[in-house]
Protein backbone atom coordinates (compact mmCIF):
# COMPACT_ATOMS: atom_id res chain seq x y z
CA UNK A 1 0.00 0.00 0.00
CA UNK A 2 1.52 3.28 -1.07
CA UNK A 3 0.83 6.56 0.69
CA UNK A 4 2.30 8.41 -2.29
CA UNK A 5 3.17 7.50 -5.83
CA UNK A 6 6.73 6.35 -6.46
CA UNK A 7 8.97 9.28 -7.52
CA UNK A 8 10.45 9.32 -11.00
CA UNK A 9 13.89 7.76 -10.62
CA UNK A 10 16.81 10.16 -11.10
CA UNK A 11 20.45 9.92 -10.19
CA UNK A 12 19.90 11.86 -6.95
CA UNK A 13 17.09 9.56 -5.79
CA UNK A 14 17.72 7.17 -2.91
CA UNK A 15 15.90 4.04 -1.77
CA UNK A 16 15.62 3.69 2.03
CA UNK A 17 14.33 0.43 3.47
CA UNK A 18 13.50 0.29 7.18
CA UNK A 19 12.20 3.37 8.95
CA UNK A 20 13.32 2.93 12.53
CA UNK A 21 15.15 5.78 14.21
CA UNK A 22 18.22 5.30 12.03
CA UNK A 23 16.45 4.87 8.71
CA UNK A 24 14.06 7.77 9.20
CA UNK A 25 16.90 10.04 10.32
CA UNK A 26 18.84 9.24 7.14
CA UNK A 27 15.72 9.68 4.99
CA UNK A 28 14.86 13.05 6.55
CA UNK A 29 18.43 14.25 6.08
CA UNK A 30 18.42 13.24 2.42
CA UNK A 31 15.14 15.09 1.84
CA UNK A 32 16.59 18.17 3.55
CA UNK A 33 19.53 17.92 1.12
CA UNK A 34 17.06 17.98 -1.82
CA UNK A 35 17.25 14.28 -2.66
CA UNK A 36 14.08 12.40 -3.51
CA UNK A 37 13.57 9.40 -1.27
CA UNK A 38 11.50 6.29 -1.80
CA UNK A 39 11.11 4.89 1.72
CA UNK A 40 9.86 1.39 2.52
CA UNK A 41 8.66 -0.13 5.79
CA UNK A 42 6.41 -3.07 6.62
CA UNK A 43 4.66 -1.23 9.47
CA UNK A 44 1.56 0.67 8.24
CA UNK A 45 1.64 3.02 11.24
CA UNK A 46 5.19 4.08 10.45
CA UNK A 47 4.26 4.59 6.80
CA UNK A 48 1.30 6.76 7.78
CA UNK A 49 3.42 8.75 10.23
CA UNK A 50 6.08 9.65 7.66
CA UNK A 51 3.89 9.96 4.57
CA UNK A 52 3.86 13.76 4.63
CA UNK A 53 7.56 14.16 5.43
CA UNK A 54 9.27 12.11 2.75
CA UNK A 55 9.02 12.13 -1.03
CA UNK A 56 7.26 8.77 -1.16
CA UNK A 57 6.55 6.18 1.54
CA UNK A 58 5.44 2.65 0.73
CA UNK A 59 4.30 -0.21 2.93
CA UNK A 60 6.38 -3.08 1.59
CA UNK A 61 8.61 -5.96 2.65
CA UNK A 62 12.23 -5.50 1.61
CA UNK A 63 12.88 -9.23 1.94
CA UNK A 64 10.56 -9.81 -1.02
CA UNK A 65 12.47 -9.64 -4.28
CA UNK A 66 9.18 -9.41 -6.17
CA UNK A 67 8.07 -6.36 -4.15
CA UNK A 68 11.38 -4.59 -4.76
CA UNK A 69 11.19 -5.32 -8.48
CA UNK A 70 7.63 -3.95 -8.66
CA UNK A 71 8.81 -0.76 -6.96
CA UNK A 72 11.63 -0.33 -9.47
CA UNK A 73 14.47 -0.93 -7.03
CA UNK A 74 16.84 -2.06 -9.80
CA UNK A 75 16.62 1.46 -11.28
CA UNK A 76 18.19 3.01 -8.18
CA UNK A 77 21.95 3.46 -7.88
CA UNK A 78 21.88 4.04 -4.11
CA UNK A 79 20.00 2.31 -1.33
CA UNK A 80 20.11 2.09 2.45
CA UNK A 81 19.04 -0.90 4.53
CA UNK A 82 18.19 0.36 8.01
CA UNK A 83 16.24 -2.69 9.18
CA UNK A 84 16.67 -3.63 12.83
CA UNK A 85 16.37 -7.41 12.35
CA UNK A 86 19.45 -9.35 11.23
CA UNK A 87 17.70 -11.91 9.03
CA UNK A 88 15.49 -9.34 7.33
CA UNK A 89 18.47 -7.02 6.88
CA UNK A 90 20.58 -9.74 5.26
CA UNK A 91 17.80 -10.85 2.90
CA UNK A 92 17.02 -7.28 1.88
CA UNK A 93 20.68 -6.44 1.29
CA UNK A 94 21.05 -9.64 -0.77
CA UNK A 95 18.05 -8.62 -2.88
CA UNK A 96 19.47 -5.16 -3.57
CA UNK A 97 22.86 -6.55 -4.56
CA UNK A 98 21.14 -9.14 -6.73
CA UNK A 99 19.12 -6.40 -8.44
CA UNK A 100 22.34 -4.58 -9.33
CA UNK A 101 22.00 -1.53 -7.07
CA UNK A 102 25.45 0.06 -7.43
CA UNK A 103 25.85 1.46 -3.90
CA UNK A 104 24.22 -0.37 -1.02
CA UNK A 105 24.53 0.99 2.52
CA UNK A 106 23.42 -1.17 5.43
CA UNK A 107 23.20 -0.84 9.20
CA UNK A 108 25.00 -3.61 11.07
CA UNK A 109 23.75 -4.73 14.48
CA UNK A 110 26.89 -6.65 15.39
CA UNK A 111 30.36 -7.44 14.08
CA UNK A 112 29.17 -10.79 12.71
CA UNK A 113 26.24 -9.09 11.00
CA UNK A 114 28.71 -6.62 9.47
CA UNK A 115 30.88 -9.48 8.18
CA UNK A 116 27.88 -11.16 6.55
CA UNK A 117 26.82 -7.93 4.86
CA UNK A 118 30.32 -7.38 3.52
CA UNK A 119 30.47 -10.93 2.15
CA UNK A 120 27.17 -10.32 0.37
CA UNK A 121 28.79 -7.43 -1.48
CA UNK A 122 27.40 -4.50 0.52
CA UNK A 123 29.86 -1.68 -0.13
CA UNK A 124 29.08 0.50 2.90
CA UNK A 125 28.45 -1.21 6.23
CA UNK A 126 27.78 1.18 9.10
CA UNK A 127 27.54 0.45 12.82
CA UNK A 128 25.77 3.51 14.27
CA UNK A 129 25.56 2.21 17.85
CA UNK A 130 29.23 1.20 17.90
CA UNK A 131 30.31 4.48 16.29
CA UNK A 132 28.17 6.53 18.67
CA UNK A 133 29.50 4.55 21.62
CA UNK A 134 33.10 5.25 20.62
CA UNK A 135 32.37 8.94 20.17
CA UNK A 136 30.56 9.32 23.48
CA UNK A 137 33.26 7.34 25.26
CA UNK A 138 35.94 9.70 23.99
CA UNK A 139 33.88 12.74 24.99
CA UNK A 140 33.13 11.38 28.46
CA UNK A 141 36.84 10.76 28.94
CA UNK A 142 37.13 14.53 28.82
CA UNK A 143 40.22 14.91 26.63
CA UNK A 144 38.38 15.72 23.38
CA UNK A 145 35.71 18.20 22.38
CA UNK A 146 34.58 15.96 19.52
CA UNK A 147 35.64 12.70 17.89
CA UNK A 148 34.86 11.04 14.55
CA UNK A 149 36.57 7.90 13.30
CA UNK A 150 36.33 8.49 9.55
CA UNK A 151 37.91 5.13 8.73
CA UNK A 152 39.04 2.22 10.90
CA UNK A 153 42.20 3.43 12.63
CA UNK A 154 41.91 7.02 11.34
CA UNK A 155 40.18 9.85 13.20
CA UNK A 156 39.24 13.51 13.06
CA UNK A 157 39.09 15.18 16.48
CA UNK A 158 38.51 18.57 18.02
CA UNK A 159 40.84 19.40 20.92
CA UNK A 160 42.16 22.27 22.94
CA UNK A 161 45.73 23.26 22.02
CA UNK A 162 48.56 22.16 24.30
CA UNK A 163 50.17 25.08 26.17
CA UNK A 164 53.41 24.56 24.24
CA UNK A 165 51.61 25.48 20.98
CA UNK A 166 49.93 28.67 22.22
CA UNK A 167 51.43 31.86 20.85
CA UNK A 168 53.54 29.97 18.34
CA UNK A 169 53.04 29.13 14.68
CA UNK A 170 52.26 25.56 13.71
CA UNK A 171 55.63 25.40 12.00
CA UNK A 172 57.35 26.40 15.23
CA UNK A 173 55.48 23.96 17.46
CA UNK A 174 55.86 21.18 14.85
CA UNK A 175 53.01 19.12 16.26
CA UNK A 176 53.00 16.78 13.29
CA UNK A 177 56.56 15.59 13.82
CA UNK A 178 56.26 15.44 17.60
CA UNK A 179 52.85 13.78 17.85
CA UNK A 180 52.12 12.14 14.47
CA UNK A 181 48.99 14.22 13.84
CA UNK A 182 48.06 16.94 11.35
CA UNK A 183 46.32 20.15 12.36
CA UNK A 184 43.65 20.61 9.69
CA UNK A 185 42.30 23.89 10.96
CA UNK A 186 41.56 26.16 13.88
CA UNK A 187 38.31 27.57 15.26
CA UNK A 188 38.15 30.64 17.44
CA UNK A 189 34.94 31.59 19.34
CA UNK A 190 32.75 33.83 17.22
CA UNK A 191 34.82 33.27 14.08
CA UNK A 192 34.68 30.91 11.13
CA UNK A 193 36.77 27.77 10.73
CA UNK A 194 40.23 28.58 9.30
CA UNK A 195 42.35 26.11 7.38
CA UNK A 196 45.68 25.60 9.07
CA UNK A 197 48.89 26.87 7.49
CA UNK A 198 52.50 26.65 8.71
CA UNK A 199 52.30 30.35 9.64
CA UNK A 200 49.04 29.96 11.61
CA UNK A 201 49.52 31.26 15.15
CA UNK A 202 47.60 29.34 17.82
CA UNK A 203 45.69 31.60 20.24
CA UNK A 204 44.79 30.60 23.83
CA UNK A 205 41.07 30.32 23.00
CA UNK A 206 41.57 28.42 19.74
CA UNK A 207 40.24 24.93 19.19
CA UNK A 208 42.32 22.65 16.96
CA UNK A 209 40.78 20.30 14.40
CA UNK A 210 43.27 17.46 14.16
CA UNK A 211 43.48 14.39 11.89
CA UNK A 212 45.63 11.30 12.08
CA UNK A 213 45.83 7.69 13.26
CA UNK A 214 43.26 7.15 15.98
CA UNK A 215 45.84 6.11 18.56
CA UNK A 216 47.97 9.19 17.85
CA UNK A 217 44.93 11.48 18.08
CA UNK A 218 44.01 9.92 21.43
CA UNK A 219 47.53 10.36 22.75
CA UNK A 220 47.72 13.94 21.52
CA UNK A 221 44.36 14.90 23.04
CA UNK A 222 45.41 13.39 26.38
CA UNK A 223 48.70 15.29 26.18
CA UNK A 224 46.94 18.56 25.34
CA UNK A 225 44.43 18.17 28.17
CA UNK A 226 46.93 17.00 30.81
CA UNK A 227 47.29 19.42 33.74
CA UNK A 228 50.60 21.26 33.90
CA UNK A 229 52.31 22.49 37.01
CA UNK A 230 52.18 26.22 37.31
CA UNK A 231 55.57 27.91 37.26
CA UNK A 232 56.74 28.94 40.71
CA UNK A 233 56.91 32.68 41.23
Amino acid sequence: MSRRSRPEVRRDNVLVIGLGWFGRSVARTLVALNHEVLALDDDPEVVAELALELTAVVEADGTSLEALEQLGAREYTRALVGIGDVEASVLTAFNLVDLGVAQVWAKALSERHAMILEKLGVQHVVSPEKDAGMRIGHLIAGTMLDFIEVDPGWALVKVIPPPEAIGRTLAESNLRRRHGITVVGTKRPGRDFVYARPETVVAPDDVLIVAGPTADCEQFSAFAAAPRELPRG
